[in-house]
């Protein structure tokens, strides 16, 4: 699994606000990333999360861009499970693509928490659900505020702003 060596990355966010933005194909895995992003953003210390839901993993760049001004971290949450066209590909591509834009030309930390599987059961197995060998919603909240706290010591928004 990805998450073998994966970085500790809890730090305190205390006074951070965050965003989840998810998708809303394959609920049982998104309910599980959606609460691992959840408990990854309290154990940060994050008490003040929104959460907004789009149709799919395709809507959440213009999501995330939307939402990035308001934030100190947005966390990304989707999943694509590959099927027999190329759907998949151009999915992922356009999501992988326009949520590291996002991140860039914002300069706000989006959490990359979309899941993409060859199969449903890779993906249950990466949810964060009971059984699970891996929580992504978790660790893409808390990387999210890592990186949003790391940023903030070198460059404070309140100096850019």
């Amino acid at each position: 699994m990805s998450g073998h060596g994966a970085p500790v990355t809890v730090v305190s966010g205390a006074g951070l606000r965050a965003a989840i933005v998810a998708a809303s194909w394959h609920t049982e895995v998104m309910d599980g990333l959606v609460d691992g992003a959840h408990r990854g953003l309290a154990a940060c210390d994050v008490s003040q999360v929104d959460l907004v839901r789009v149709p799919g993993t395709f809507e959440l760049p213009v999501a995330c861009a939307r939402l990035a001004p308001l934030y100190d971290a947005v966390v990304a949450l989707g999943v694509v499970i590959r099927g027999g066209t190329p759907h998949f590909d151009y999915v992922c591509q356009a999501a992988s693509v326009g949520l590291t834009d996002v991140a860039v030309r914002t300069g706000i930390p989006v959490g990359f928490g979309v899941l993409t599987c060859d199969t449903e059961q890779q993906a249950l197995d990466r949810a964060g659900l009971a059984g699970s060998a891996e929580d992504k919603g978790f660790e893409a909240s808390t990387a999210a505020i890592a990186t949003a706290v790391a940023l903030r010591a070198v460059a404070p928004l309140s100096d850019r702003r």
